[in-house]
């Protein structure tokens, strides 16, 4: 009985993790979903009975960092690429040519507060979103601008990616508001990607709400981590 016991735990605990991973996929250019609830700003205490809800995730911190679109959503981003005629990569060039791209982001990443994650082939740009927007707000900052232009730099210099963007928020205010919220600014910081040359057809536009934090929701600190947008790279594999 122990044993089954375990195995039912298990089983509800995947199923649970594997319906996170899969919340708010989308196409960039889509609509963010409409809210249906009256919108409460970032950091209202009204939210604070919602500490902790989603806290066991905070333990999972491999379940928040990465691509949250899917790989469907990434395979047919890929085949539609190698159509355009963007050469897919293959074997050992893979991982040879991330490297160098990793190298190239750390390099131009530095002091700037975006942090730079290599997941295998996969490579993740965490944007803080006390940096990159105003609170309660979708707009990048213009002190962002020189950040985000290296980023697009590096992104057209290395266009053998597909290039999700994923926002994040933190527990506080309604969870329609910041699914809203946090499509808004995944879909700002693709446009703003777009405007300075990186191939629309790359990029994919994901809003995760508050469903993946990466750390605490039950201090400021926390909850400042948590509000982020998140760029990963997917090689277009042969």
């Amino acid at each position: 009985m122990k044993i089954q016991r375990n195995l039912i735990t298990a089983a509800v605990l995947s199923t649970l993790l594997a319906a996170c991973a899969t919340q708010g996929g989308g196409y960039y250019g889509s609509a963010p979903p409409p809210s249906q609830q009256q919108p409460q700003p970032e950091g209202e205490q009204a939210g604070m009975s919602k500490t902790s809800k989603g806290a066991w995730i905070g333990a999972a911190v491999g379940v928040a960092a990465g691509l949250l679109s899917g790989d469907d959503a990434t395979e047919r981003r890929q085949r539609a690429l190698v159509g355009a005629g963007v050469g897919a990569l293959a074997g050992g060039a893979i991982g040879n040519y991330q490297d160098r791209q990793e190298r190239a982001l750390r390099e131009r990443m530095a002091g700037t507060g975006v942090g730079v994650v290599r997941q295998g082939d996969n490579i993740t740009l965490s944007m803080p979103g006390n940096v990159t927007f105003a609170f309660n707000d979708a707009s990048v900052q213009s002190q962002f601008y020189p950040v985000l232009d290296d980023v697009a730099r590096t992104l057209t210099e290395y266009n053998q990616t597909v290039v999700e963007v994923a926002g994040h928020t933190d527990n506080l205010g309604s969870d329609a508001y910041n699914q809203d919220l946090s499509v808004r600014r995944a879909n700002s910081v693709a446009a703003y990607l777009a405007s300075h040359g990186v191939m629309q057809q790359r990029l994919i536009t994901v809003g995760a709400g508050e469903l993946h934090p990466i750390a605490s929701n039950a201090t400021d600190e926390g909850r400042a981590q948590n509000r982020r947008v998140e760029i990963t790279l997917v090689p277009v594999k042969g």
